[in-house]
């Protein structure tokens, strides 16, 4: 559905800032990388902890971070094979999830029915990702397809980042295409207009046409000298739960979100850049571009956005109460697209009535306590 690019009042009802995630998405979790043969890592999903660990086959597998027995942490044992073994009494789980051994028990001896949920889990673009909703959902929705990596006419640049900050914080950070005056002092973008603005069940499109100056122009090729004024059209394409953004074939961003608690997130990206200057060049130079974009040009970027994020956080935390004027109409998209996904979720959740019988609930991560009426009822509430 286009919508009006019209910028005007919108009194938004800050409970948006309650809801909780649709969990039956893929989201990257971590960096393959970081995750050696034989190593187990915890990462959380919406305060769901999970154990992965990578066998000595080299193989992922991601299961619930709690042992049933004691209850406590599975991430903290050991890897043995395709097992992980608790560190308090060394019982060992499978890659399925089932107990298949206690060493303190004779062979032979039943063991008790003791059994750990298991997380679908893939390796793809260097990230791990996990599946943390109902498995059977996990085959059909995959994650996000990205032509350009390991293409060599394009400079990868790979960033992460942590905020405290809840989830929809952070997205409205990445749609808002009209904070550029945040950037100023490195010549970003300037005179920022909404073009066009689509939005559907699960995603919100926007396309704004920026201005550019200065020696940020002159690098990514948009003017020979840096000191002419560059117009161009950045679309952000925001699909439940990740980030697409294009600059007209100079740069593509893929932004991965990752909602760790209602207080903090964090994102895995790939900047994409092209520049001018010959592939062999490039092929040589590449290691030096990479750690001059990412510390010199990205970083910068990330910081400014990570104190505003964050000090939006710590204000509404304050005062959860408090009512603030939205202008974009592209962020109250944004928000019912949020809100739209995790009622969606919720309502998966009721029984299913269907000639007397009543459906099951799948196992989920966790879920806030509750939802404000404000949300629940009236999502966004127009001036």
């Amino acid at each position: 559905m286009e919508l009006a690019t019209t910028l005007k009042t919108q009194d938004v009802r800050i409970g948006v800032r309650e809801i909780g995630i649709n969990p039956d998405h893929w989201y990257a979790v971590a960096w393959a990388k970081d995750l050696k043969p034989g190593q187990v890592i915890p990462v959380t999903i919406w305060n769901q902890t999970i154990a992965v660990y990578r066998g000595i086959s080299g193989q992922i597998h991601a299961l619930d971070n709690i042992c049933p027995h004691k209850g406590v942490d599975l991430h903290t044992g050991d890897v043995t094979g395709e097992r992980l073994v608790c560190s308090y009494h060394g019982w060992e789980f499978d890659h399925q999830g089932q107990c298949a051994k206690i060493p303190y028990l004779p062979e032979e001896q039943k063991l008790p029915c003791a059994e750990l949920r298991v997380f679908p889990v893939q390796e793809k673009y260097g990230l791990i990702w996990i599946f943390p909703g109902n498995p059977a959902l996990a085959a059909e929705r995959q994650p996000p397809e990205i032509p350009e990596f390991d293409n060599p006419h394009w400079i990868m640049v790979a960033i992460g980042a942590r905020f405290n900050a809840h989830y929809s914080i952070c997205n409205e950070n990445t749609m808002d295409v009209f904070h550029g005056y945040l950037h100023r002092n490195l010549q970003g973008w300037f005179n920022p207009v909404l073009l066009k603005l689509k939005e559907s069940d699960d995603s919100v499109c926007a396309d704004y046409r920026v201005s550019y100056q200065g020696p940020i122009t002159r690098f990514l090729g948009l003017s020979e000298d840096g000191g002419s004024i560059t117009t161009k059209v950045i679309s952000v394409n925001y699909h439940y739960p990740n980030y697409y953004t294009s600059l007209e074939g100079i740069s593509s961003l893929y932004l991965m979100r990752l909602p760790v608690s209602p207080s903090e997130s964090r994102s895995f990206a790939f900047l994409f850049l092209k520049v001018r200057l010959p592939q062999w060049l490039v092929a040589t130079v590449r290691p030096m571009l990479q750690y001059s974009i990412r510390h010199g040009l990205f970083l910068r970027f990330l910081a400014q956005d990570i104190e505003m994020i964050e000090s939006e956080q710590r204000n509404y935390w304050a005062n959860p109460k408090r009512r603030y004027v939205e202008i974009n109409p592209a962020i109250v998209a944004l928000q019912r697209v949020l809100v739209r996904q995790y009622e969606q979720f919720r309502q998966s959740l009721e029984p299913a009535h269907t000639n007397g019988q009543t459906g099951n609930r799948h196992k989920s991560v966790d879920e806030p306590v509750s939802v404000p009426e404000a949300i629940a009822t009236n999502h966004i509430d127009p001036s």
